[in-house]
C-alpha cells in the first residue's frame, strides 16, 4: 500500500482485460457469423443436390437394371447388336410418314437439347465449375457462342410450352412432371442470362440465385423425365435389339 492505495500492475491488469475480451467476443464471433446466400449455394445446397443426384441416379438405373426381363424362346433372325445400334440411329429422326406433321417440333426439340449441351460442356465458367468437382477440363467456346446458344434454348423452351398447351392431345397426356421438368430446366437457362453482365467470380445475389437453380434440377434429375439423357439410349438400344432378333429390323 502506497498512501493507501494499492499498486497497480499494468501487465497484469493487460492481460486480464485481454482475457476477458476475448471471452466476451468468443460467442458473437461464433454464432453471429452470418452466411450469404452465395456461400449456401455454393457449400451445403450444392453438397446436397450432388448427393441427392448421384443417389437417386443409382438407385433409378439399379432398379432399371433389376427388372427381369422375360425369356425370348424364338430363334434368332437377326443380330440383336446390329439392330441395337440401327434402333439408336433411327430415333434420331421422325419416320418420313409423319415428318410434315411434327417437323417444327423436332425442330424445337433439337434446338433446346443442343443449346443446352453447348451451354452446359462448353461455357468457360461451367468448364471451370465442372474441373472443380472432377478435376476434368476442356476448351471452351466463345462466349458470344454460348450466349447465342443461350438465347436459343430459351426461345425454344417457350415455343415448346407453347406447343404442349396449345395443342389438345399433348395437354391431356402432360402430367406434373412434364411441367415441373420444363420448369427445372428453363429457370437456370433464364437465371444465367441475366449474369451475362455481371463480373465472373462475385459472389452477387444473382449468382447465387443461378446455382440454386441449378442445384435443384440436379436434385431433380433422377426422379422426373430428365432421366432420359441417361437412358434414352439404353431403352432406344434393347427396343431395336428385341426387334431385330424377331426379324423386324427399323
Amino acid at each position: 500500500m502506497r498512501g493507501g492505495r494499492a499498486d497497480f500492475d499494468f501487465g497484469q491488469y493487460a492481460a486480464s482485460s485481454r482475457l476477458q475480451h476475448q471471452a466476451e467476443n468468443f460467442i458473437p464471433f461464433r454464432f453471429r457469423q452470418t452466411v450469404t446466400l452465395y456461400e449456401f449455394a455454393r457449400g451445403p445446397a450444392l453438397t446436397a443436390s450432388l448427393a441427392v443426384l448421384l443417389a437417386g441416379t443409382l438407385w433409378r438405373l439399379a432398379r432399371l437394371a433389376a427388372r427381369p426381363a422375360p425369356p425370348d424362346l424364338s430363334a434368332p433372325r437377326g443380330s440383336a447388336a446390329t439392330g441395337a445400334l440401327r434402333g439408336i440411329a433411327h430415333r434420331f429422326w421422325p419416320h418420313p410418314r409423319f415428318g410434315a406433321t411434327i417437323g417444327v417440333s423436332t425442330a424445337v426439340g433439337y434446338a433446346y437439347h443442343v443449346g443446352l449441351a453447348v451451354i452446359v460442356f462448353s461455357f468457360l465458367p461451367h468448364i471451370q465449375f465442372i474441373r472443380q468437382l472432377t478435376g476434368l477440363r476442356w476448351p471452351a467456346l466463345p462466349d458470344p457462342v454460348t450466349y447465342f446458344a443461350g438465347g436459343l434454348t430459351t426461345a425454344a423452351l417457350v415455343v415448346a410450352l407453347v406447343q404442349r398447351r396449345g395443342d389438345p392431345v399433348k395437354r391431356m397426356l402432360s402430367r406434373f412432371d412434364d411441367y415441373f421438368s420444363w420448369l427445372v430446366v428453363f429457370l437456370p437457362v433464364i437465371t444465367g442470362m441475366a449474369l451475362i453482365d455481371v463480373p465472373r467470380g462475385s459472389g452477387n445475389p444473382a449468382v447465387a440465385v443461378h446455382l440454386l437453380s441449378v442445384e435443384l434440377l440436379l436434385a431433380w434429375f433422377p426422379f422426373g423425365k430428365l432421366m432420359h439423357a441417361l437412358t434414352a439410349f439404353w431403352s432406344r438400344g434393347l427396343t431395336g435389339a428385341k426387334y431385330a432378333r424377331r426379324g423386324a429390323l427399323p
